[in-house]
């Protein structure tokens, strides 16, 4: 056998395992071969590297070895094995854990969409419950603006004699304005024949692709180059035309947006869709502020009062109504019950005490608004009224209908004074007069512009490859705006 711990005898120079050595001399105290004297000192070590045991020598045979190697063939087999079924179970595990985390990141979305949801709702419901609740000692009053028979209770509370004052004390201030304005032109309004000249000037491509179509366009009146417009998409983009790039994107609404107003003196702008609501939303903030519920159906009209503290709405369920854009609250809202007509469209008379709204049944109405009655109605298209619009002179209401035609009322002699007959087909979808009455411009299958007074036409534009849904004129009509089913916006100027 191969020593453990080799060491040497001096004596009989014999290599000895020290243990047993050591135990020979305790017991002798002589060197087991010679018989003479020894010590533990006088034994000397070896160094030797570590030794490599002999194998038994029943392992030495070739079937002995065949057998040893067959056995660590089996262990590595095994081994092999073991860690196959390891590998298998990490991955069902990462499977597992692979879809728990999926179902998180879903339960993750859907409570985020519910926490907006549950935000918007209450960002809407905070301005009203701040301001019901302090008016809220007539019993009355709770009902205002539930619908149904409660609209009758908000029509008596609604319209205050401080808001009709109100209502009546702009009007005189405007009417006095206007007859000063009359008297002249002013001087920076384009000229009919450079208006001739105009050519389209830039294109801009808004709102989504897969949704095409602006639906519907606003200037702001204090700053044209500020534009506003409704799209297919849902959304409402408010857009800058100095700049050329989108300021905000406004999303809220469930379809389409059907109608726009920009704010002339605050950046807040309107918007309303067959949704059947009304959002107010800020321009800075980008969000909705308020959503005013005038209507049951989809609204299909918009026009901002001259206090812009008002707005009017129009609907398909028959009705129009006035709303206060601070509080979101509907002051009154008024049908007329012998028509029973859906209302396609509402426009403000410049003055603010009357306006307009046109119907499904090719009526346009006349309506006092401090009295909430119909004073007069002008027959004579035939298919639903599409556009009207007022004139800044206060005397001329610009209709359009499904008839490819347009006609101009005098509100003095409430009479038909012209029509002009469009081609065949000509869909009318856009009515403006510009802010000094001189120019009206027509939106639908092209782009016209026409000359007050001779009425003839002064512009003719088919840029647009889909229908033209809105068109707006710049500060002194210096630009023309226009927007259309191709998605595009559009300014014409020299």
């Amino acid at each position: 056998l191969v020593p453990e711990h080799p060491c040497v005898s001096p004596v009989s120079n014999q290599v000895f395992e020290r243990r047993l050595i050591e135990k020979y001399i305790a017991e002798n105290g002589v060197d087991p071969i010679n018989g003479q004297p020894l010590s533990e000192e006088q034994l000397i070590d070896i160094k030797v590297s570590h030794p490599i045991r002999p194998k038994a020598p029943s392992a030495t045979s070739i079937p002995a070895i065949l057998k040893s190697l067959q056995d660590e063939w089996d262990a590595v087999m095994l081994h092999s094995f073991t860690l196959r079924q390891q590998l298998q179970t990490t991955r069902q595990e990462l499977s597992h854990a692979l879809y728990q985390h999926d179902a998180a990141c879903r339960v993750i979305a859907r409570l985020t969409k519910e926490v907006t949801a549950a935000r918007e709702a209450l960002a809407t419901l905070k301005p009203q419950a701040g301001l019901i609740a302090p008016q809220a000692t007539p019993a009355s009053q709770t009902a205002a603006g539930a619908g149904g028979e409660a609209m009758e209770v908000s029509e008596q509370v609604g319209m205050t004699p401080e808001i009709i004052q109100k209502l009546q004390d702009k009007a005189t201030v405007l009417t006095t304005e206007r007859k000063k304005r009359g008297k002249t032109v002013p001087e920076d309004l384009i000229r009919a024949e450079d208006l001739g000249k105009f050519r389209q000037v830039a294109s801009h491509g808004l709102h989504s692709a897969s949704i095409p179509g602006i639906i519907s366009l606003d200037l702001c009146p204090t700053d044209t180059n500020k534009v506003l417009t409704g799209g297919a998409d849902k959304n409402v983009v408010v857009f800058d035309r100095r700049e050329e790039q989108i300021v905000a994107t406004l999303k809220g609404h469930t379809k389409k947006v059907s109608s726009v107003i920009y704010h002339p003196a605050q950046s807040v702008v309107f918007s309303a869709s067959p949704d059947s609501t009304i959002r107010v939303w800020s321009v800075t903030g980008g969000n909705c502020v308020q959503v005013i519920r005038a209507h049951e159906a989809s609204v299909t009209g918009l026009s901002l009062h001259a206090t812009g503290d008002y707005l009017l709405s129009s609907s398909e369920d028959q009705y129009w109504a006035f709303s206060d854009i601070q509080t979101g609250r509907v002051l009154t809202k008024v049908t007329d019950e012998t028509a029973g007509c859906a209302l396609t469209c509402a426009q403000f008379h410049p003055d603010g005490l009357i306006f307009g709204t046109g119907t499904a049944d090719s009526q346009i109405k006349i309506w006092d608004l401090k009295e909430r009655t119909n004073v007069a109605n002008f027959p004579g298209h035939s298919g639903p009224v599409t556009s009207i619009a007022f004139s800044e002179n206060g005397y001329y209401l610009a209709t359009g209908a499904q008839d490819s035609s347009l006609k101009l009322w005098d509100l003095r002699k409430l009479k038909n004074f012209k029509t002009i007959t469009l081609d065949n087909n000509y869909e009318v979808k856009s009515l403006v007069f510009d802010q000094s009455g001189t120019y009206l411009a027509v939106g639908g299958s092209d782009i016209r512009v026409y000359i007050c007074k001779q009425w003839s036409e002064v512009l003719n534009f088919s840029d647009h490859s889909g229908l033209v849904t809105g068109v707006a004129f710049g500060e002194h009509a210096q630009f023309l705006a226009s927007t259309g089913m191709d998605r595009s916006l559009k300014f014409y100027s020299l």
